[in-house]
């Protein structure tokens, strides 16, 4: 529960109040202003009664009712509490000024004073009190706003640490059948096809963890990584680079790039006589993965794990959307540029 932050109404707004509501309260009832020293006085004592009462009564209702769906509970409550505390101690005040002479009733204006010292009261009370339940309104709203962020948040990782249990063994395994191949028809190629995969597969290990890297770290991985993929399919593929030196130094989620190229790879015919090229290039901040299109006839769907992988990173970043787009010839996916921070990478 929110602390009340109501100092410096207790200093300064209760006894304004006070002097206010007892000149409206004498104005209304036509009666002269007495010059006696002993009327603010009193009168502000009770104004100084009624908040302190109705400010337990604030207290216990956001005890009670704290969440924004019990608003309403709330409120009524504190209505109740205000009218009921607001009328006993306004009530006994007005009885006590006539006892002592301070006030002087006459027929029937005998019941006026009562009334209307209870009602500037109440009124004043409510006021107040709508203010600090807006206020209230607005900081159980901003909490809720970040549990729901970071709820989202906790949900998007838990997806994402999900893809990557599938993902990772996928890669592993394809390049694992590459290497068998090779075991048996060129062992020196072999050896160093070993050393690649050793080099990509620490640093996939090594960058898993991490939220971000600098574009090239990765870029210097896709060299080794494009050396296994050569290897696998030989004439059957390609890549075509563009990239300006500006953005080398700016930073992607670890792994993007291999995950792309997976699934160029996954969803398109390989061949020497069907070439698939992949370009890689940026443009206006954004690095473009693109590739020709000639997609491989599957009898199994497809759910998109690494597109969805790439998604869910930078969903998880706040950052900008990642763009699809494709058509008869072309599949392209554009990839937000972040520029460096140093508290990026300690991530």
């Amino acid at each position: 529960m929110q602390r009340l932050n109501d100092t410096w109404m207790r200093l300064a707004g209760v006894p304004l109040l006070a002097l206010m509501g007892q000149w409206m309260m004498y104005g209304y009832t036509n009666t002269p202003y007495p010059n006696d020293w002993r009327i603010p006085f009193f009168f502000m004592i009770g104004a100084i009664l009624v908040w302190e009462f109705n400010r337990v009564g604030i207290i216990f209702s956001r005890r009670r009712y704290p969440e924004l769906a019990q608003t309403l509970k709330r409120v009524l409550y504190q209505l109740g509490w205000f009218v009921l505390f607001c009328s006993l101690i306004r009530i006994t005040q007005t009885f006590v000024y006539q006892l002592i002479g301070l006030w002087q009733a006459v027929g029937e204006s005998s019941f006026q004073p009562y009334f209307f010292n209870t009602l500037v009261s109440v009124v004043g009370t409510i006021q107040v009190a709508a203010v600090l339940e807006g206020i209230y309104l607005y900081q159980r709203w901003q909490m809720m706003y970040i549990e729901t962020q970071e709820l989202k948040k906790v949900t998007l990782q838990s997806q994402l640490d999900s893809l990557k249990t599938q993902l990772n063994p996928h890669f592993l395994f394809n390049n694992l059948n590459s290497l068998s191949a090779l075991i048996a028809s060129d062992a020196v190629e072999a050896e160093r096809f070993l050393d690649e995969l050793s080099t990509v597969y620490r640093y996939l290990l090594q960058q898993n963890s991490r939220s971000l890297c600098p574009l090239t770290d990765e870029l210097a991985f896709l060299d080794a990584y494009f050396h296994l993929i050569k290897t696998r399919y030989g004439d059957g593929i390609s890549l075509k680079m563009a990239i300006d030196t500006h953005f080398m130094t700016y930073l992607i989620p670890p792994l993007t790039l291999q995950i792309l190229f997976e699934n160029a790879i996954k969803h398109n015919i390989i061949s020497a006589s069907c070439p698939l090229t992949i370009q890689i290039y940026s443009r206006d901040g954004m690095l473009y993965i693109e590739n020709n299109l000639q997609v491989r006839k599957v009898t199994v769907p497809t759910h998109q794990v690494g597109l969805e992988n790439v998604i869910m990173k930078y969903k998880l970043l706040d950052h900008s959307s990642v763009l699809i787009h494709h058509n008869d010839e072309t599949f392209r996916v554009g990839i937000p540029l972040i520029a460096p921070q140093p508290n990026l990478l300690s991530t």
